[in-house]
């Protein structure tokens, strides 16, 4: 194996967005010992987040690692050089972010979906590309709404259970998170540029998630791993994994789970 490819919130990283907690809260050092394991065995780590690019930046310095996907797999950046995979909404006068404004998709989705979809605050502020929401949507439908708005050049995507809601969404059964971002960026596609820019094949590299954004880099590694707490917030995932044989599900959660999935994967390529 030569690539990790892991997601941080709920999956890497515990409640809190702590690299030393479980999920239950408890001090745990799994999530670190993976990250070391990969590392002593020349393992490059590419984290691939929702979150922005001065987050994962400072992230991927900690650990050591020059490359890093964000906002949704919006953008790449390999050895420090950002590759924007955005389409033909590229950063101008006008930020990508500020063009999907101007396009009127949020305001048509928030009208849509009113009491049903919000800014996921403080966390949708100062971004580069994706508009961050919460709440209850079919993300499926959503797109077809946009689709005939004329806006089918930008999807959103579900990225899985949060924990934060307002008093408007106090009587949703659950609230998930959805980025609104360019419908040419995905994870899926950062991760393939990736692979492509390092000269590596489906073989050297392995990927851990919790959302079914994550679950569509499976097709582009070798193995794919969830962590358990994906399927126990969202139990529709359980379906998504039918005719998928590269992808496990793993028996503990956040870091201690991306643990399992790294010194089991490190461990079966040495045999």
């Amino acid at each position: 194996m030569r690539c990790l490819y892991v997601d941080l919130d709920s999956t890497l990283l515990g409640p809190g967005g702590s690299l030393l907690h479980d999920g239950d809260g408890g001090v745990s050092l799994l999530g670190a010992r993976a990250i070391e394991a990969c590392l002593r065995a020349g393992v490059e780590v590419v984290l691939m987040s929702g979150r922005r690019r001065a987050q994962v930046a400072e992230d991927a310095r900690l650990l050591g690692q020059p490359s890093f996907i964000y906002e949704a797999g919006s953008v790449l950046v390999l050895d420090g050089e950002e590759i924007w995979l955005t389409g033909d909404l590229l950063p101008g006068q006008r930020t990508v972010y500020e063009q999907i404004t101007d396009s009127g998709a949020p305001a048509l989705l928030l009208e849509r979906y009113a009491g049903r979809l919000e800014y996921h605050d403080p966390w949708s502020r100062d971004r580069d590309v994706s508009h961050l929401f919460r709440g209850l949507v079919d993300a499926l439908e959503a797109d077809q709404v946009m689709r005939e708005a004329g806006l089918g050049h930008l999807r959103l995507v579900d990225n899985g259970v949060v924990g934060r809601r307002s008093e408007a969404l106090a009587g949703l059964p659950q609230v998930r998170g959805y980025h609104l971002i360019p419908a040419s960026a995905s994870k899926a596609g950062a991760v393939a540029r990736h692979l492509r820019a390092r000269g590596w094949a489906r073989q050297d590299a392995f990927a851990v998630g919790d959302s079914r954004e994550d679950l569509d880099t499976a097709d582009l590694v070798d193995r794919f791993w969830l962590v358990a707490n994906a399927i126990e917030r969202d139990p529709t995932l359980a379906e998504a994994l039918a005719g998928r044989g590269n992808v496990s599900v793993t028996e503990a959660g956040f870091g201690p789970g991306v643990y399992e999935a790294v010194i089991t994967t490190l461990a079966t390529g040495r045999e």
